[in-house]
């Protein structure tokens, strides 16, 4: 799918990759964008650099997409592409308070559920759309430091490929983003990307370029970091190997304290 011409909604758009994105299907010649957040100031900044629309959004409560999607087609028209863009970097391993596991479910998970019951019908009645539902690396390989992360991450990925086989022969097409380290506000602490960016940190402006190439090809996979394809065959054709090397490697970093 080429981004111009399209109407996309973005969620964390108010900075990192949500912002850049915008910015990048704007410049690509989208007939609108709309981008969603919590934190308003930035998101009207964003909107007003490209033209767009700004709706606070809470991603983890249904309604607000619901909110969202139809302030959109009201404004804009037809939602082509939707970017299940939101997440949170809460680090915690099984002894995370249950209130955290719920908040990780909630926006890692039930967000991109949400935004599929709001705008998959739609898109199957008009002939097809586009998904893009931004996981991390760690939802295809682990997250050293933190549970939390982690297994919601996975289960961002095991959704998409379930909305993909679902859906791919009523003309909608689904990724997954699955990068490591990007420069955003979310890596901007003090651990929040002494694992992923043992590959080197990207800015958003790299991962919109992959975002856009992957589009355009209609893959699953969004792998701003090629590498990771690499680890993925790897963990799958030896995985008590890859368990060793992920053990040794976490002995080495330590394990990330809980609520940071």
């Amino acid at each position: 799918m080429q981004v111009k011409d399209k109407v996309a909604v973005i969620t964390g758009g108010a900075s990192g990759i949500g912002a850049a994105l915008a910015r990048r299907f704007h410049a690509e010649g989208a007939r609108g964008v709309a981008v969603a957040d919590l934190q308003v100031e930035p998101l009207q900044a964003v909107a007003r650099d490209i033209g767009g629309l700004a709706v606070p959004c809470n991603v983890a409560r249904e309604s607000d997409i619901q909110a969202l999607v139809a302030k959109v087609e009201a404004e804009l028209g037809p939602i082509d592409i939707f970017v299940s863009n939101a997440g949170i970097a809460r680090l915690g391993d099984e002894d995370a308070p249950n209130e955290e596991w719920q908040q990780n479910w909630d926006i890692h998970v039930m967000a991109h559920v949400y935004a599929v019951r709001a705008v998959a019908p739609k898109m199957v009645a008009r002939g097809g759309g586009y998904l893009i539902h931004t996981a991390s690396a760690a939802g295809l390989l682990s997250h050293i430091q933190s549970a939390t992360y982690s297994v919601t991450k996975h289960a961002a990925v095991a959704f998409a490929e379930w909305v993909a086989i679902k859906y791919r022969d009523q003309g909608i097409r689904v990724s997954v983003l699955a990068p490591q380290a990007v420069r955003t506000p979310m890596t901007d602490r003090p651990d929040g990307a002494s694992v992923a960016s043992v590959d080197g940190m990207i800015e958003p402006e790299q991962l919109a370029d992959c975002v856009i190439e992957t589009m355009a090809r209609e893959e699953f996979l969004m792998l701003p970091h090629p590498v990771v394809r690499e680890y993925m065959q790897r963990k799958v054709s030896n995985v008590d190997r890859w368990l060793e090397g992920m053990n040794r490697w976490r002995a080495q970093k330590g394990p990330a304290r809980t609520g940071e």
